[in-house]
């Protein structure tokens, strides 16, 4: 175990300076288009929204991030394509946008069959799974600018303008149901890595906690799509949704002002156990950089919380509050 308290800066990503980059970034985006195709947001939320009619379109895009490096390190890319996929499909889900179609970013070092043979099973399985259509993409050879190779896509939905869920519902009392994650799923793999890396283990090791798996196999565990989140919108008084990845629970800043009580959290899975334990990350660290097993959350009236739970593996997780970010006797933020 590492003696040192790790955090994500020290790996190298700093959450508050990334968002200080993106205010840099887009301050000058001043122009909006009128009529069709008019944005019916602004930057910021989970996906973009435009004006199209009767319906929104839907807009997110994303990447697989440094995991794309423990891919490489197991000899083994057919999973992440999936999470390609899950990361932009999640983020229209959590505006309750359907997905509709992709377009993938495939930026390469070198070419090699079956390296693409893998990556395209991956995009491939994500896409039956988010009930969509792969319409293209693009592939650009980089050896000046790409050591290895990095996945991203962009994903388009569309949403009734009634249905749009942006969290301005949600109210004191409101239920949380939170739904389980199938591990890392792919946000905080640079400090994923640094822990590995400092630590006596290696990628090809055992998994302590399941001798079945290695340690890479278990980080490679590709991002759940929640597709059943649709099935409640259409049968439940849907107030707020939350696709909780980078920053962790501070993903839930974007849905409300209002605060997150989590009175019955779900159980973190073991790799988190794990990378704590031989990070020796605390708490605090944890749950802002994390979704600590659980990687999506639905608010709605306390009366159809039990629906939601039940339709989605999930379960009533807590209750909405008026300020803060409640994990236990955990504070996330005041």
């Amino acid at each position: 175990m590492n003696d040192k308290h790790l955090t994500y800066a020290d790996s190298g990503v700093d959450i508050k300076k990334e968002e200080e980059t993106i205010k840099v970034l887009t301050k000058g985006m001043n122009y909006k288009r009128e009529g069709l195709g008019a944005p019916l947001t602004g930057i910021g939320h989970y996906a973009g929204l435009i004006d199209f009619g009767e319906y929104a379109l839907a807009l997110a895009t994303d990447g697989v991030g440094s995991k794309v490096l423990i891919a490489n390190e197991m000899k083994r890319w057919n999973t992440v394509g999936i999470d390609c996929i899950a990361m932009n499909v999640n983020d229209l889900l959590a505006i309750g946008a359907e997905p509709i179609s992709f377009v993938d970013y495939l930026a390469l070092e070198k070419h090699d069959e079956d390296f693409a043979a893998q990556i395209g099973e991956g995009l491939r399985k994500g896409a039956e799974i988010s009930r969509m259509s792969i319409v293209g993409g693009e592939t650009a050879t980089l050896p000046d600018v790409v050591k290895g190779f990095d996945l991203a896509g962009t994903c388009l939905g569309m949403v009734k303008k009634d249905k749009i869920i942006t969290g301005e519902k949600v109210q004191l009392g409101d239920a949380i149901v939170g739904i389980p994650s199938d591990g890392v799923h792919s946000n905080g793999y640079t400090l994923v890595r640094k822990i590995v890396d400092e630590s006596s283990y290696s990628y090809q090791d055992k998994f302590p906690y399941d001798t079945s798996t290695t340690i890479g196999d278990e980080l490679l565990i590709p991002t759940r799509i929640y597709m059943e989140v649709l099935d409640v919108i259409k049968e439940c008084e849907v107030h707020g949704l939350a696709h909780i990845t980078g920053s962790g629970l501070l993903k839930l800043k974007r849905v409300t002002d209002l605060g997150f009580d989590f009175t019955d959290p779900i159980e973190p899975n073991p790799i988190f156990r794990f990378l704590q334990e031989e990070g020796n990350v605390d708490d605090l660290e944890m749950y802002r950089t994390f979704n600590m097993g659980m990687g999506f959350v639905i608010i709605l009236p306390p009366d159809q919380a039990e629906k939601a739970a039940s339709m989605t593996g999930g379960k009533i997780v807590g209750r909405i509050v008026e300020k803060g970010i409640k994990t236990g006797e955990l504070v996330i933020v005041e």
